[in-house]
C-alpha cells in the first residue's frame, strides 16, 4: 500500500515546488512510485482542478479517501483579524486556513514544505500585514495556525521541511520515510526538522573552508575567500546538509558565490541587516559559529590570520586561483 500525499499551496512563492520539479532524478513520478508514494493531488502536477478538486477533498474530510500524508507548501494566511479571509480556497468560499486545519485532523502525518509553511517564512517578514505564521510555529515560538500541542493521528507534530526553497532530497526522503513509518520523534530535532539534514551545517563540506580556517576573507562578491567575515555568510550557523549534498549533483549558495543566509532557520527573513553584510561589535562578527565561544573564535582568528599562506590570502580577493598549490615531496627517501 502506497502513502498518499495530498499537497496543498498557501501563501508563498511556489518555489519549493520549483525545487522538487528542477530535482536531478530523471523521472519525479518514478521517484516517487519508487519510495512507495501515491500523489492524491499537486496543484503543480495533477490535472484535476475546480470542482474535482473539492470533490476530493470533501471524500478526505469525510473518511473516504486516506490521507497519509498531508503536506502544506506556504505560509498560512491568518489575516484579516483573524479571519483567514485574505486566501481563500479557489472555488471554496472557505479560507485555505481552514481547509488545512480540518485536513490536519485526518491526516496520519503533516509536512510543512519550505521554511514558510515551517515558520511563516519570507510571507511573514516585514509588518507582516497578512498575518501570515507556519504550520505549528509563528517564527521561533511554538504555535502557528495548528497549535504548539497539535499531533498528526500518527502522533508525530508537524514535520518542518524547513529550507528556502527545500532541497528536493529532502521532501523526497522525509515522505519515504514516512511511507515506511520509519520516521518517529527521535529522528527529528527540537525544531522538528528531519535530523538527516537538519544535523548538519551548511559549513560542512562547503569548498571555501581553507579560506576558513586561515580567515582569509572575501571582499566582494567575485572573490573567492570565506564569505563569513564581510559577506553575510552564516554557513557556520544554519542547519542543513547543502554543502555535502550539492543540489542537482553540483550546486550549493557558497558554490555559486552567494552567502549562505541561513534559510533553514526561524526568522532568516528579518535579521536586522543587509543579506550580504556581516554586523560586527569591535571588528567581530556578532554571528559566531555554532557552539564556539567568543573568546575561543577571538583567539583562533588571530593565529590563523598569522599563520596564512602567501596563496590563500592572495587567493582570497581575487575571482580564480592566482597562486596553485606549492609542489613538495610526499616520500622521504632514505640516505
Amino acid at each position: 500500500m502506497k502513502a498518499r500525499v495530498l499537497w496543498l499551496q498557501s501563501g508563498g512563492c511556489g518555489g519549493c515546488s520549483m525545487s522538487l520539479l528542477c530535482a536531478d532524478t530523471p523521472d519525479l513520478y518514478a521517484t516517487l512510485d519508487d519510495a512507495g508514494i501515491e500523489l492524491l493531488w499537486h496543484p503543480s502536477l495533477s490535472l484535476a482542478g475546480g470542482e474535482e478538486l473539492l470533490a476530493l477533498l470533501g471524500r478526505c474530510l469525510r473518511g473516504e479517501q486516506a490521507v497519509d500524508v498531508l503536506c502544506v507548501e506556504g505560509a498560512l494566511l491568518r489575516g484579516p483579524h483573524g479571519s483567514g479571509r485574505f486566501h481563500e480556497l479557489a472555488g471554496s468560499g472557505r479560507p485555505m486556513l481552514d481547509w488545512v486545519r480540518d485536513l490536519a485532523g485526518v491526516a496520519r502525518h503533516v509536512v510543512a514544505v519550505g521554511s514558510c509553511a515551517a515558520w511563516g517564512g519570507i510571507s511573514a517578514g516585514g509588518p507582516n500585514p497578512t498575518d501570515a505564521v507556519g504550520l505549528q510555529y509563528e517564527g521561533a515560538e511554538p504555535g502557528g495556525a495548528l497549535g504548539r500541542d497539535f499531533r498528526a493521528r500518527g502522533g508525530l507534530p508537524v514535520v518542518n521541511v524547513a529550507g528556502c526553497p527545500t532541497h528536493p532530497d529532502w521532501v523526497i526522503e522525509t515522505l519515504a520515510l514516512l511511507a515506511r513509518d520509519a520516521l518517529d520523534g527521535a529522528a527529528l530535532d527540537a525544531l522538528a526538522r528531519p535530523r538527516f539534514y537538519a544535523d548538519q551545517l551548511v559549513h560542512h563540506g562547503c569548498t571555501r573552508n581553507e579560506f576558513y580556517e586561515f580567515k582569509a576573507s572575501a571582499e566582494k562578491p567575485s572573490d573567492l575567500g570565506c564569505l563569513m567575515e564581510h559577506m553575510g555568510c552564516k554557513g557556520t550557523q544554519a542547519h542543513g546538509d547543502c554543502n555535502i549534498r550539492a543540489w542537482n549533483g553540483a550546486g550549493s549558495c557558497t558554490r555559486g558565490g552567494y552567502a549562505c543566509i541561513s534559510c533553514t532557520e526561524p526568522g532568516f527573513e528579518d535579521p536586522g541587516h543587509p543579506f550580504h553584510m556581516t554586523p560586527k561589535i569591535a571588528g567581530i562578527p556578532i554571528g559566531l559559529p555554532t557552539d564556539m565561544p567568543k573568546a575561543w573564535f577571538v583567539a583562533l582568528a588571530s593565529l590563523s590570520k598569522s599563520a596564512t599562506p602567501a596563496r590563500v590570502r592572495h587567493n582570497a580577493v581575487a575571482d580564480h586561483a592566482v597562486l596553485p598549490p606549492a609542489i613538495k615531496p610526499t616520500v622521504r627517501r632514505g640516505r
